[in-house]
């Protein structure tokens, strides 16, 4: 067998290239002209570098174990721009694979690619129906990490603004300077990097523009003090990220201000709160609903595979390990802290805390009642964290087993922006910055004896967690996309 020359492997680089910088200008009027998003697997791809659109084509191929490439999809891609379509949600990778398996089935029997498509997104061709009747104002009480990132991610999902736009940040009043530091913190992070955008300051108004998006800053002590109707906001969904509050009396504050109509809390509620894990037990949020809360980050990250592993092999009892990234909360050298250990140095030091995750689980995952205990371990890294899981099953299963049936969730399910699964055997904390689903099985890791069982799940603490909250708002809000496949 003859080897490929290096001019094989560097030409077949080069057209594959060559084809994500056609689809990318594609791809980008969809989303902003057509309110049309284009994903590979759940991975979004409008504003996206060909590297980052290529390496999503790679992650299907070695996770999918298929031939699927940028060969096959830049076709079906221009196939689907012919269309009148708006207001959906399109995985392309999964269309793609779809028309390749026809292909396999019939041959030269099969459908052209343009009447392939034309057939599968015939429910979406021609419709109009916007996925909220009117665009939806938000806005962010308080903007520190969560707050920053949540901004960012508005912004990006900002489209044809006919659905919901960010609106205003509030903040506690601050000295000279304060917009324009809050602006550098903005669009540079030392963990998930630049804003991938442009951002101008506008002092005499008080604004931030980001991406044309104007964001006002309002400065406040305390949220009833806040009239938002005027700057033009009104019906509004707060979206708190201070902690400050944790029960319905206190976010209720939220409420008394004029123009404000929803909360969100970035945190764990206290109390008869509606604790949400979007996956999970997101259809608990009713139309009514005035304030509900977002849970941990771990919660998010452990609680969609809890309840899958449950609902197939049994869960009988387990324990929750969390290796967690340092906070804002802990000291960054040592002082007085009001809660143990968490005064030590936290750039220093592993610091054993108390976690409440493994009990929050219940809320979202009921039959896992008094199953479960929880810990967890700060250790000195700024972001990513990992969840180990030590189950006793309910069944017999294999590390083969257990492996092949998460990986067929992560990619097949209404789960995949939930569970997401890494087969790399050289995987470590700071590759899953800015990954998006709420936690990552590291399949090489998995331990199986019998009935025992070890899950290793990886979590980016801050961006996996935002995004989970950012699928909450639209739930919330009621907005409804179209989607392809209609089933997940």
């Amino acid at each position: 067998m003859d080897r490929p020359s290096v001019d094989d492997y560097f030409g077949d680089w080069k057209q594959r290239e060559a084809l994500v910088q056609e689809m990318i200008p594609v791809i980008g009027r969809l989303f902003s002209q057509r309110n049309i998003g284009i994903f590979i697997y759940g991975r979004p791809l409008h504003n996206r570098s060909v590297t980052f659109i290529m390496k999503s084509h790679r992650f299907v191929r070695q996770v999918e174990r298929n031939e699927m490439s940028e060969f096959e999809t830049h076709p079906v891609l221009i196939a689907m721009a012919k269309l009148d379509l708006r207001h959906a949600q399109i995985d392309l990778g999964k269309l793609t694979v779809r028309f390749m398996e026809q292909l396999e089935a019939e041959g030269s029997a099969a459908q052209n690619v343009d009447d392939f498509v034309k057939q599968e997104l015939a429910y979406l061709d021609g419709k109009q129906q916007k996925p909220i009747e009117k665009s939806q104002d938000v806005v962010l009480y308080g903007f520190g990490r969560i707050g920053r990132l949540m901004a960012r991610l508005l912004v990006e999902r900002t489209s044809t603004g006919e659905v919901m736009r960010l609106r205003a940040i509030v903040v506690r009043p601050g000295g000279e300077g304060d917009l324009e530091k809050r602006a550098a913190l903005f669009t540079a992070d030392s963990v998930h990097g630049a804003f991938q955008g442009t951002l101008r300051v506008d002092e005499e108004n008080q604004c931030l523009i980001a991406n044309g998006n104007v964001l006002q800053v309002i400065y406040a002590n305390s949220p009833e003090e806040i009239d938002y109707t005027a700057y033009g906001i009104d019906d509004a969904l707060i979206i708190d990220n201070t902690g400050k509050w944790r029960d319905e009396a206190g976010l209720g504050l939220h409420l008394k201000a004029k123009g404000a109509s929803k909360v969100i809390l970035t945190a764990p509620g206290k109390g008869d709160l509606k604790n949400i894990v979007f996956g999970i037990n997101d259809d608990d949020i009713n139309a009514d609903d005035k304030i509900i809360t977002a849970a941990s980050c771990t919660t998010n990250a452990i609680a969609p595979v809890l309840k899958v592993v449950n609902d197939r092999f049994g869960i009988e009892h387990g324990h929750i390990e969390t290796v967690h990234a340092y906070t804002n909360d802990q000291n960054l050298l040592d002082n007085y802290h009001k809660r143990s250990r968490r005064g030590r140095a936290a750039a220093l030091n592993m610091v054993l805390t108390e976690t409440g995750a493994a009990r929050a689980v219940v809320k979202a995952v009921p039959e896992l009642a008094g199953k479960l205990t929880g810990n967890a371990v700060r250790v000195p890294t700024p972001n990513v964290s990992m969840a180990i899981m030590m189950l006793t099953l309910a069944s017999e299963t294999s590390k083969d087993e257990l492996n092949e049936f998460l990986r067929d969730i992560a990619l097949h399910s209404k789960l995949q922006n939930q569970i997401n699964y890494t087969q790399s055997p050289d995987a470590v904390s700071s590759d899953f910055v800015g990954t998006r689903e709420a936690g990552i099985v590291d399949s090489h890791a998995t331990i199986v004896n019998g009935r025992h069982c070890v899950l290793y799940l990886w979590y980016d603490n801050e961006f996996g967690y935002c995004c989970q909250v950012g699928r909450m708002v639209y739930k919330m809000t009621g907005v409804r996309y179209q989607n392809y496949p209609v089933d997940e």
